[in-house]
C-alpha cells in the first residue's frame, strides 16, 4: 500500500516551490539583463565620452583650416615652407611649383595625383589654399599659395598639425583626461584590385585601428578637408576601457552580493519554513501524545471510582489495592499536567527561581527520594557517589532536583531489563558534573542532537512502547541553563547513555 506524505510537509514544498520561482525566475531574467548590459557597457561608455568631447571637437574643425589658411609660405633652401604666424614649419620637404598645368616637383606621386585631379594654376584664389588629395592611396593635406601666375604649394606636415590642435585644445579642455588630437587620413585600395582588394583593405584598416591607441571621438573636417577626420586618442590608458572594466567590476560585485543576499534569503527562509512545519507536525503529534497519555490515567481513574461506587470490592485488603492504584493513576496525571504547565511557564518567561546556597548533597538527596519513592518494585539497582566534602551551589533546589529526577526517569524506563543506574558526583575545576549513567538502549549519534529539542522523541520500539510526552529533557536543558549550567550527553546505540549536568561551583 502507497504511504503519502503528511499534508504538512506537502504545503511546505508547495509553499518552497513557489518561493523559488517567484524569486528565482525573476532573479534570473534580472541576471540576463544585467549580462547585456555588461556586453554593451563599452559601447555606452564610447557613446559618452563622444559626447563629451564633441563640442571641442567642432571647435577646433572650424578653427583649424583657419588657422592653416593664416600662414604663409617662405624659400628657403629651394624650397617652399608654410610657416606659421611663430615662425614654425608646418609642411614637409615635397613642395612643388605649378605653372598652367605643369607640374614640378621631386615627389612623383604628388605629380601624378596632381596631374590627375586636373589641376590648374588658374583654379586657385589668391592667398593661401588648403585641400585634401590622394596620394598613393591615402589622404594628403595640401596647402598652396599663388604668386605671379605660379602657384606654389607643399604637403602640410601631420604631426605639426596635431601638434597645434593639442596645444589650441588646451584652452577648452574641461577634463583631465590625458589626451592628443589626431588627423586620420583617409585611405583607398590601389586601382584595379576590384571589390576583393577593397574589402581586403577595409579589414586591415579596422585591424590597424583595433590593435592601435583608441580613438575616443572624431569629426569630418569641412570640405575641402572632408578626407581627414579630427581625432581624440588617450595618451595613457584607455578611459573607456577604465570606465568600462570599473563599471563592470561594480556589476559583477553588486549582482554577486544580490545572489548572496537571494541565496541566504531563500535558505533562512526555507529553513524557517521547514522549521515551522516541522513545528506544526511535533505539536499535532504533541496533542495526540498527550491526549492519548491523559486518557490512559483517566480512564483507569474512571474504572477504579465506577468499581468503588458499585460496591464490587468487599475486601478491604481489595479496596486498599484500588485506592492505591488510584493515588498512582492520580499522581501520574498530576506529572503530566504539570510537566506541561512547566513547560509552558518556560517558554513564555513566567517560570520564577528561588535559587540559595546549599550544598550539592541536597539536591542529590531530593531527587533521589523522589525517584525511589515512585520506584518501589525492588527490581532498582541506583548507585549515589557524592564526594567528600560535597561542593556548594547556588540553585533553585525544586527546579535542579526536578531536572536530575527526569534524567533518573529516563534512566529507568530506557533500561529495558538491566536496571543499573548509577548517579555520581565530581568537581571539575569550576564545574560540578551530575551524571546519570545507565545500560539501557542508548541514542543513535543521529539523534544526539535533537534529544534536547520539544516534542522530540527518539524513534524505537522501546520508546513507542514507553509513556512520554517529549518534554522532559527539553525542560530540564531550560531549568539547567537557567542556572548557569549545560547539559550534555554520551551514548552509543544499545551501549547506554550518560547525561551529564555541569552547574558552576558558588564560591564561599
Amino acid at each position: 500500500m502507497a504511504t503519502h506524505p503528511p499534508p504538512i510537509i506537502l504545503s511546505f514544498r508547495r509553499t518552497f516551490a513557489l518561493l523559488i520561482v517567484l524569486v528565482v525566475l525573476p532573479s534570473a531574467g534580472l541576471s540576463g539583463f544585467g549580462v547585456v548590459a555588461i556586453i554593451n557597457e563599452r559601447a555606452a561608455v564610447e557613446k559618452r565620452l563622444e559626447a563629451a568631447w564633441k563640442g571641442t571637437l567642432e571647435a577646433l574643425a572650424e578653427e583649424l583650416p583657419a588657422v592653416l589658411r593664416s600662414a604663409n609660405f617662405e624659400r628657403e633652401e629651394g624650397q617652399w615652407w608654410l610657416v606659421d604666424a611663430e615662425g614654425r614649419r608646418l609642411s614637409t620637404r615635397d613642395s612643388f611649383e605649378l605653372e598652367g598645368k605643369q607640374v614640378r616637383t621631386s615627389d612623383t606621386e604628388l605629380a601624378a595625383a596632381l596631374k590627375a585631379a586636373e589641376s590648374s594654376s588658374a583654379d586657385f584664389p589668391p592667398g593661401t589654399s588648403l585641400f585634401s588629395l590622394m596620394v598613393g592611396g591615402r589622404a594628403t593635406l595640401i596647402a598652396a599659395e599663388p604668386q605671379n601666375g605660379t602657384v606654389y604649394g607643399a604637403r602640410v606636415s601631420q604631426e605639426a598639425v596635431e601638434t597645434l590642435l593639442t596645444e589650441w585644445a588646451e584652452r577648452q579642455l574641461t577634463s583631465s583626461e590625458p589626451v592628443r588630437f589626431v588627423l586620420i587620413a583617409r585611405q583607398e585600395p590601389p586601382a584595379g584590385e576590384g571589390l576583393m582588394g577593397r574589402l581586403a583593405s577595409e579589414v586591415a584598416q579596422a585591424r590597424a585601428s583595433a590593435l592601435g591607441q583608441p580613438v575616443l571621438a572624431e569629426r569630418t573636417l569641412p570640405f575641402p578637408l572632408q578626407d581627414f577626420r579630427l581625432g581624440v586618442v588617450p595618451t595613457g590608458e584607455d578611459p573607456a576601457a577604465r570606465a568600462s572594466t570599473r563599471n563592470r567590476l561594480v556589476y559583477v560585485v553588486l549582482l554577486a552580493l544580490f545572489y548572496l543576499t537571494l541565496t541566504f534569503g531563500v535558505v533562512y527562509t526555507g529553513r524557517v519554513l521547514y522549521r515551522e512545519a516541522r513545528l506544526s507536525r511535533m505539536k499535532t503529534d504533541f496533542v495526540s501524545l498527550v491526549s492519548h497519555e491523559l486518557r490512559t490515567p483517566v480512564t483507569s481513574i474512571r474504572m477504579f471510582i465506577e468499581t468503588l461506587a458499585l460496591g464490587r470490592v468487599q475486601d478491604p485488603a481489595q479496596t486498599r489495592e484500588v485506592l492505591r492504584l488510584l493515588t498512582q493513576e492520580t499522581e501520574r496525571l498530576s506529572t503530566l499536567i504539570e510537566r506541561v504547565l512547566d513547560w509552558s511557564r518556560i517558554e513564555s518567561g513566567r517560570k520564577e527561581y528561588n535559587p540559595e546556597t546549599l550544598l550539592v548533597t541536597d539536591v542529590v538527596e531530593t531527587a533521589v527520594a523522589a525517584f525511589r519513592a515512585q520506584r518501589l518494585e525492588g527490581d532498582l539497582k541506583l548507585s549515589v557517589q557524592v564526594p567528600i566534602p560535597p561542593p556548594p551551589v547556588h540553585v533553585d533546589r525544586v527546579a535542579i532536583a526536578g531536572a536530575l529526577l527526569n534524567l533518573l526517569q529516563n534512566a529507568y524506563k530506557y533500561s529495558r531489563e538491566d536496571k543499573r543506574i548509577s548517579l555520581t558526583v565530581r568537581t571539575v575545576r569550576r564545574w560540578v558534573e551530575l551524571t546519570v549513567e545507565d545500560h539501557g538502549v542508548g541514542i543513535a549519534r543521529r539523534d544526539h542532537r535533537r534529544i534536547f529539542e520539544r516534542f522530540y522523541r527518539v524513534d524505537n520500539l522501546l520508546t513507542r512502547r514507553t509513556e512520554g510526552s517529549g518534554l522532559g529533557l527539553a525542560i530540564a536543558r531550560r531549568i539547567v541553563e537557567a542556572h548557569g549550567g549545560h547539559i550534555t550527553l554520551q551514548s552509543e546505540l544499545g551501549k547506554g547513555s550518560r547525561f551529564t549536568i555541569q552547574l558552576p561551583v558558588e564560591k564561599v
